[in-house]
């Protein structure tokens, strides 16, 4: 039965790693890169409980919002985002917009993942139910949300990697944006379990709706980075210095290694 928990702790962080590398169309990341990425969300862990222990010896509240900010939204994402900026912002291989999506991504999955077989194990300490229930509940919601937090966050890291001039406010963005998604994603969840039923309700569907829009938002940044790659990748080889137009002014030289566009698509 541990093995089946451990599975379903994992099944959702596995989908969700092959979908956006398999998003990564122009030039793919390598495997040791991703998973230091991996790996360094889970480093983010122990970072994380870090940070909230500093806080809590700052400032300390019983309430919804205290709990789902300043004990979750806000160090977590700043833990991902120094693990960002110490693992991958100077790594060779970040050299196109997308791949900030790709490693912020990666990070939030190792970190989702280690978060998940907690939860999922201590819900099938009280019943293998509970544990099963659990997989279910966080495979669609929280795990898609550590993601998706990544993804927002890892879109204006790729900002402000190849936009010099507004680095920092993209670098700001990107953590800000990933803590208030994140916070209020917990929020809304939190609050619905210390409210009238009827009230709880409505926020819920609340919640339901801003999560629809956080994945229509998920995928905006994804399909515009994508198109920024393929941008780059044109311009790259307009620049090449062994790019050369025959005769007739069509064609490439031959030696030249041609761009596989379709390569996200290979099976």
């Amino acid at each position: 039965m541990s093995i089946l928990l451990l599975a379903l702790s994992v099944l959702p962080v596995v989908v969700l790693m092959i979908y956006i590398y398999r998003q990564d169309k122009y030039q793919k990341e390598p495997v040791k890169s991703l998973a230091k990425a991996f790996i360094g969300g889970i480093i983010a862990i122990p970072l994380d409980i870090l940070i909230v222990g500093i806080i809590n010896r700052l400032w300390v509240s019983n309430t919804v919002f205290y709990n789902a900010f300043w004990e979750a939204g806000i160090p977590e994402e700043l833990s991902k985002f120094l693990v960002f900026m110490v693992l991958i912002w100077r790594d060779r291989n970040f050299d196109e917009y997308f791949d900030g999506i790709v490693y912020a991504s990666f990070i939030g999955l190792g970190f989702a993942c280690v978060e998940n077989i907690m939860y999922v194990f201590g819900a099938a300490s009280e019943s293998i139910g509970s544990g099963v229930g659990t997989s279910i509940v966080r495979a669609l919601l929280s795990v898609p949300a550590h993601f998706l937090f990544g993804v927002v966050m890892g879109y204006f890291l790729s900002l402000a990697k190849f936009d010099p001039e507004k680095r920092g406010r993209h670098l700001i963005s990107g953590l800000l944006l990933a803590m208030l998604a994140h916070g209020l994603f917990d929020w809304m969840l939190m609050v619905t379990s210390v409210l009238p039923v009827y009230v709880g309700g409505i926020i819920y569907i609340v919640f339901l709706w801003a999560d629809i829009k956080l994945w229509r938002l998920g995928l905006k940044y994804i399909n515009k980075h994508q198109a920024n790659s393929q941008q780059q990748a044109q311009e790259a080889l307009l620049a090449d210095t062994d790019y050369q137009v025959n005769q007739s002014g069509t064609g490439y030289n031959t030696e030249y290694k041609q761009i596989d566009w379709n390569a996200g698509d290979k099976r």
